[in-house]
C-alpha cells in the first residue's frame, strides 16, 4: 500500500508533519513497515482542506487530531 502525504507549505501549516510522525510511529507500532509505504509530496492542489493524504491513488483530508481514526479505517483495515 502507497500512502502519499502532501508536505506543501499549505498543508505543513495545518499539521503535516505531525500527521507524517504519527503515520509512522503508527506504522511501526503495528509492524507494517513491509506492506505500508510512505512518502511525501509537494502541493496535491486542495489545499482548502486538511493535510491531504492518498492511499494508493484516493484522496482523503486528514489533521494531527485525525491522523489515528484515519490510519484505522483506512491503512490498518485494508492491510490486515
Amino acid at each position: 500500500m502507497k500512502v502519499t502525504i502532501c508536505i506543501g507549505s499549505s498543508c505543513h501549516l495545518k499539521g503535516s508533519r505531525q500527521v507524517v510522525e504519527k503515520l509512522q510511529a503508527l506504522v511501526k507500532e503495528n509492524h507494517l513497515e513491509d506492506k505500508v509505504e510512505l512518502g511525501g509530496t509537494f502541493c496535491m492542489g486542495d489545499c482548502v482542506n486538511g493535510v491531504n493524504v492518498t492511499v494508493d491513488g484516493e484522496k482523503h483530508s486528514v489533521s494531527p487530531d485525525t491522523t489515528e481514526e484515519f490510519f484505522q479505517k483506512e491503512i490498518l483495515a485494508k492491510v490486515q
